[in-house]
């Protein structure tokens, strides 16, 4: 408590009332507050950093680039390289091995690794909901082990702060007829000619337009979680026929398309070299015709894939234009990892031997395609050099920002979202939960990049598989698994990371090996499972 002075806080401590008071909306106490925003938080999964048009992609997003127009697009935001655990983090605000979600949905003996959400951390809906806001989700959840109707279910959505909630607790999935899709806590059956972005898509729209009607004073908060355009590839006729042919000329003249445009955007610098093509990719001046025609159609329903992700998009911003929502509405728009190079150059099929894009088929887009989504790094999903952990966001708050269509290049973190969500809602991140100690948050207000001022941390950290990076300043220090050698790059000079200064900057490599060692023993990520 300051002398002389008691705060609201301090005074409801006194009275012994505890988070739940503190987390109640700033207009009940009486405070004169100006209307708190509607959040949308959107995520997409395995999309690759230059995928979406207003990153450089050739794939049709006239919806999000609309919104990045008139919003904002941070350059250099992270995620954690991996689904599962970009979830947890993103839920909680904390590193993935603090919420116990350090890799996937198996316990693997430590604390950082039990594969569930823990009781000592605490969800973006569970802060939220006390200050007023209605909670709802639809589509992947990721963070539990437990995901059959009958186990335990208390990190399931609605257990975890959600006031309603359409989706599946697992990963990846057919998109056709989804295994264990779940309405609030009932697993239900697909109807015929269900498709799930769809699904998705029409039950956001279904709560945000039920809330305006039960709730009309209250703001709400909906996390839109797609399974798009991750593997695997299951995408309608009319959208794959769009994009058939588009990629006939390559990954090669993609790759080197999208650089110039994201140097044109000033999304990155010409200084920056494009990274060589991966040693495991074949030049496509190398391809049989045959091949060509097979790859063109895999680029082509992860395409479509995207582009059906942006006309849900399209339809959840008419809704809230309809609505009168739109001004006043924090959308935030990112993607859980970098493209994915599962299942070899090629891709891989473990389908019905059906064409891919239908029920048939369970196919992959491979390394060679996911080497141009994630133009212009190197590496994919797992790793955490830039290809592995670098994705869009985009911002678009006009009631807020009032900047339209501007670059913000300050690094940032999916940890950073709930702090985010935290002040802009108003509410109060507890202490204690349901008789728990709640971790405090690790993340950093995104406000003051929205006014392109700097964001105060100290680093950022990542460990996923062993691999392994710390981010101070415009100095990176990144390994590949545990026996790799630490790697140090300068990002304001080298962000696609091809000339490694670790020989000629070995005290600085002792220093940042140490700030990452020190971060690791205190958030569970050693001892490693």
């Amino acid at each position: 408590m300051t002398a002389g002075r008691t705060t609201r806080r301090d005074f409801l401590k006194a009275l012994g009332m505890g988070a739940a008071a503190l987390a109640l909306p700033r207009r009940l106490a009486g405070a004169e507050e100006p209307p708190r925003p509607n959040i949308i938080l959107m995520m997409v999964d395995d999309m690759g950093y230059s995928d979406i048009g207003c990153y450089g992609g050739e794939v049709r997003t006239p919806n999000l680039d609309r919104l990045a127009a008139s919003g904002l697009r941070f350059t250099q935001f992270y995620n954690t390289a991996r689904c599962c655990p970009t979830r947890a983090t993103l839920m909680t605000g904390l590193y993935a091995h603090q919420t116990g979600v350090g890799h996937m949905m198996s316990n693997r003996g430590a604390d950082g690794y039990r594969g569930d959400l823990n009781k000592t951390c605490v969800t973006i809906p569970e802060v939220l909901a006390p200050a007023g806001y209605g909670t709802y989700m639809c589509g992947k959840w990721h963070v539990t082990r437990f995901i059959g109707p009958t186990g335990p279910k208390h990190n399931w959505p609605r257990q975890r702060g959600y006031d309603r909630f359409f989706g599946t607790m697992r990963g990846g999935g057919n998109f056709w007829a989804p295994a264990g899709l779940t309405e609030d806590n009932t697993q239900i059956k697909a109807p015929p000619g269900f498709y799930y972005t769809d699904g998705i898509s029409d039950h956001a729209v279904t709560f945000i337009t039920d809330h305006a009607r039960k709730r009309p004073d209250d703001p709400f908060f909906i996390y839109v979680a797609y399974t798009a355009p991750h593997w695997p590839l299951h995408a309608p006729d009319e959208d794959i026929a769009r994009y058939r042919g588009k990629y006939m000329n390559g990954w090669d003249a993609i790759r080197s398309a999208r650089h110039a445009r994201m140097i044109e955007m000033g999304l990155v610098r010409k200084e920056w070299p494009l990274t060589p093509r991966d040693t495991a990719a074949t030049a496509w001046e190398e391809v049989d015709e045959e091949k060509k025609k097979e790859m063109d159609l895999r680029m082509s329903v992860y395409a479509a894939q995207i582009d059906r992700v942006d006309q849900g998009v399209g339809r959840i911003v008419e809704t809230l234009k309809k609505l009168g929502r739109l001004q006043n509405t924090l959308f935030l728009f990112l993607a859980d990892n970098g493209g994915c190079a599962e299942g070899g150059p090629w891709g891989f099929e473990r389908g019905k031997g059906g064409r891919i894009g239908t029920d048939k088929s369970f196919a992959s887009y491979g390394l060679s395609w996911a080497n141009a989504s994630n133009t212009p790094f190197r590496r994919y999903k797992h790793w955490v050099h830039e290809g592995g952990i670098a994705t869009p966001l985009i911002v678009h708050w006009p009631e807020r920002i009032k900047a339209k269509g501007e670059l913000r290049r300050q690094p940032a973190h999916v940890i950073d979202i709930m702090t985010t969500c935290v002040e802009v809602a108003g509410a109060a991140y507890p202490a204690e939960y349901k008789g728990n100690r709640i971790t405090p948050m690790e993340g950093r207000s995104l406000l003051p990049a929205f006014d392109d001022k700097p964001i105060q941390r100290e680093a950022i950290f990542w460990e996923h598989e062993g691999n392994r990076a710390v981010r101070i300043g415009k100095w990176k220090l990144v390994a590949k698994g545990l026996t790799g050698p630490w790697e140090l790059y300068d990002m304001d000079a080298d962000r696609t990371e091809l000339n490694d200064l670790a020989a000629k900057d070995t005290e600085r490599v002792k220093q940042m090996a140490d700030v990452w060692q020190k971060w690791a023993e205190r958030t569970h990520v050693v001892p490693y499972a």
